[in-house]
């Protein structure tokens, strides 16, 4: 599987994507810059993904410092060892703590590994991370973006996502995720540096950052 590891990787994409659909032109001259955002496949990823669910960027970076302090260093085995007074500690809500705890739980009885599945196709990757309680696709779909390079991964779900492309396309209302999804096939082999062109041109238009923290 070819894997988005580079910024020139992001550079081929993105001249795939504008040749392909010439509306990504303009609103790629509008970005600065459009990010690698990688991580180290591993819990600590998945982990700060599940920290950025729902909350703005300031919380989830104010949680995820807490959270680092209280389990150091943040292992699975850390993390169940601390138990629930340094989850609140951490300012974890109730339902990640047990998001949390059921994926250490997943990864030490190698149930869930989270490197091999980096080399699994999408959906396949997907299923099985969902099927661990508490992790729903934006979770999953966010961990193959950023932390196994998938090329070609859109999560639909995400808010800002929506917004973005409602806005550059000048639609009334954000489309839902089923239409999302159904509309950024058309950039299909690169919808993952395509989600990464719309957090980028979310940021320009809206002054702030809105992909998950990593």
């Amino acid at each position: 599987m070819r894997r988005i590891d580079t910024l020139d990787d992001i550079e081929e994409g993105v001249r795939a994507l504008v040749a392909a659909d010439a509306r990504l032109a303009p609103i790629h001259a509008m970005v600065t810059a459009v990010p690698l955002r990688r991580s180290m496949p591993g819990f600590e990823s998945l982990a700060s993904i599940i920290v950025a669910q729902q909350v703005s960027t300031a919380s989830a970076a104010a949680i995820w410092a807490r959270l680092k302090t209280h389990v150091d260093p943040l292992t699975p085995e850390n993390y169940l060892g601390r138990g629930e007074e340094a989850w609140r500690l951490a300012g974890l809500s109730r339902p990640k703590q047990s998001t949390l705890a059921h994926v250490s739980k997943a990864v030490l009885s190698g149930e869930l590994d989270l490197l091999d599945l980096c080399a699994l196709p999408a959906e396949e990757a997907i299923a099985t991370m969902t099927a661990i309680k508490g992790i729903g696709p934006w979770t999953a779909e966010v961990y193959l973006l950023f932390a196994a390079g998938h090329p070609d991964v859109f999560p639909a779900g995400d808010v800002a996502l929506q917004s973005a492309v409602g806005h550059a396309f000048g639609h009334e209302s954000r489309p839902g995720a089923a239409d999302l999804r159904a509309f950024a096939e058309a950039w299909s082999p690169w919808r993952g540096v395509a989600a990464r062109l719309f957090w980028a041109y979310y940021a320009t238009i809206r002054g702030r950052e809105a992909a998950p923290m990593l």
